[in-house]
């Protein structure tokens, strides 16, 4: 049976997963640049045997397509969290002979965050950023965790301890030792002001109003780069799915539709895919264990598609 997982690029130093087109069956997903799928809070590639993106980068693959999954601090800033992965797609290009030049970004959760960060960085390495469930307005979650543990406190101080040992934990199990976790400066980013403020630096794809689109294209530095995204609203899916008793609870923390950590509205970016997946926070990973709505595409198909289209646009 031919071996479709990701091998590793150790050798070359990178540090991610890689998928070589060679390997697929078909050329669906085959898209003109590399995709790089990019975790959120909790980031890892894989640890043990459990892959963030769940059989995600075998499915691509099988249709074509090359992928990465970077090295990402599983509790950072976006701008952190952006600079270990643009050091990442700088070695991938250098090393690539000239074969590679640009990427299509996609980012799940705070990785939707990351990716933009790159994006108005280094605009010359990217052809087009999706994101999925990606909290650009912020989460209420974020406000409700700094209120009831608020920096210096005592609770404060305690859960940081507690979160950053857990981050710190991920990191290690996946191999991505190069900074400590903070778990502050990923909250500061997702409470309201501090969403705002990262849109105000950042505005290019968020919606002007309320809950609207963003602009499909974006010309940054003499860059056309294709923006979209997507997002669910059902934090209860599969009576198998371990996380839907979490999310079950996080939910009643939103006043609009959400996945349990991500609202409707404020998943808009760029062209708006859909925002009504039956799928809650983790399902567009395939997590946990492809435990996922039987009544939704499949998430390996959402990515095929959507490769698909990146592909009919020559990205």
């Amino acid at each position: 049976m031919k071996k479709l997982f990701a091998v590793s690029l150790l050798t070359l130093g990178l540090g991610l997963g890689f998928n070589p087109a060679s390997q697929a069956a078909t050329t669906e997903a085959q898209t003109k640049n590399p995709i790089v799928l990019v975790p959120g809070i909790f980031a890892f590639d894989s640890i043990a045997t459990i892959d963030y993106w769940y059989k995600i980068p075998a499915a691509l693959q099988s249709q074509g397509a090359t992928v990465y999954v970077p090295k990402i601090n599983a509790f950072d800033s976006s701008a952190k969290r952006g600079e270990a992965l643009i050091a990442q797609l700088d070695n991938i290009r250098a090393t690539s002979g000239g074969k590679i030049t640009k990427f299509n970004l996609m980012g799940h959760s705070q990785g939707g965050i990351t990716v933009r960060y790159v994006m108005n960085t280094r605009p010359d390495l990217v052809a087009s950023v999706t994101t999925m469930h990606s909290p650009h307005k912020g989460s209420p979650l974020a406000d409700l965790v700094t209120g009831v543990a608020p920096p210096d406190s005592l609770q404060g101080v305690a859960f940081d301890v507690f979160a950053n040992a857990v981050g710190d934990l991920v990191n290690l199990l996946s191999n991505n030792k190069k900074s400590p976790a903070d778990v502050r400066a990923m909250l500061a980013e997702f409470n309201k002001t501090g969403a705002a403020a990262n849109n105000q630096r950042y505005p290019i794809g968020i919606p002007t109003t309320a809950c609207g689109a963003g602009a499909e294209t974006a010309n940054i530095a003499g860059n056309n780069i294709r923006l979209y995204s997507w997002n669910g609203t059902s934090p209860l899916t599969n009576v198998l799915d371990i996380s839907d008793a979490l999310f079950g609870i996080s939910r009643f923390a939103f006043s609009e539709a959400n996945d349990g950590v991500t609202g409707k509205c404020s998943s808009h970016f760029g062209k708006v895919l859909k925002d009504d997946y039956r799928m809650n926070h983790l399902d567009t990973t395939n997590q946990i264990f492809g435990a996922v709505s039987l009544f939704e595409t499949n998430p390996k198909t959402l990515f095929q598609s959507h490769a698909s289209r990146l592909k009919s646009l020559s990205l």
